[in-house]
């Protein structure tokens, strides 16, 4: 798409309406590939280009908190080789790109566990995170290891923690306390979640947050999700009357 049209879809973005917070699940590599007869791995390999130019857009646009679906609990069950590629494709990114998304005032949060994670992209995730924690510009929310299911879950566990050792009172608990004690605490629900690929389902993504959250599926692929599609959702966002259960 050329300069003189992506300068027109962002002159009908209305910059004062603008989500908050942006959930995307990435989906649609291995498909990609595919399609090109081309190994799963190439897929995986063009997201990340995806992952760099749809951050560095969601800068341009005042987000603050974007948050990335890059690896399922339920992902350890695909192919060794597969499985090693992204762990390998994750420590480049963060290795080649967390100079510039400190430079940009960008904090690097993780949501999930990263305890399975292989030593080297453990630590990787670590210095990003210690690095960028005093950033404030934009959240970038990776969430690495991750499961809705098990978010709840392991914030119960907490939360239950918290009742028996006296913290809190059970009578105290309501869903806005809650919230301290899942993986996105402190941050606003996701306004709107996008998923590129065709498929429309949530996949164990953000269970507990996305109560009112605008869904917006798209049938191309993640590689293919370029700055015109990221434009084409956030318009759709905006053309939406949201009523979170009022009239």
């Amino acid at each position: 798409m050329s300069t003189k049209s992506i300068n027109f879809m962002l002159n009908k973005i209305d910059m004062d309406r603008m989500p908050k917070h942006v959930a995307i699940i990435m989906d649609g590599n291995g498909r990609w590939a595919k399609k090109r007869l081309l190994p799963r791995t190439a897929g995986h390999r063009e997201g990340v280009e995806r992952v760099k130019e749809i951050v560095e857009e969601a800068g341009n646009l005042g987000i603050p908190y974007l948050t990335l679906f890059a690896f399922s609990t339920e992902n350890w069950g695909r192919p060794k080789d597969e499985v090693d590629t992204l762990m390998k494709l994750l420590v480049e990114y963060l290795k080649k790109e967390l100079n510039t998304l400190h430079e940009n005032n960008v904090k690097i949060n993780i949501l999930g566990n990263l305890d399975k994670l292989p030593p080297t992209p453990r630590k990787e995730v670590y210095n990003a995170v210690e690095k960028t924690k005093y950033n404030s510009k934009m959240n970038l929310n990776i969430a690495l290891n991750y499961g809705g299911r098990y978010e709840i879950v392991n914030g119960i566990k907490l939360l239950v923690n918290d009742v028996k050792s006296g913290n809190i009172n059970l009578d105290d608990i309501d869903e806005d306390l809650f919230k301290n004690y899942l993986f996105t605490k402190d941050q606003p629900d996701p306004d709107l979640l996008i998923r590129p690929s065709g498929e429309k389902r949530i996949s164990n993504f953000l269970l507990y947050q996305i109560a009112y959250t605008e869904f917006i599926f798209t049938d191309v692929y993640w590689p293919e999700f370029t700055t015109e599609e990221f434009y084409k959702s956030i318009i759709e966002f905006q053309s939406r009357k949201r009523r979170f259960g009022g009239i």
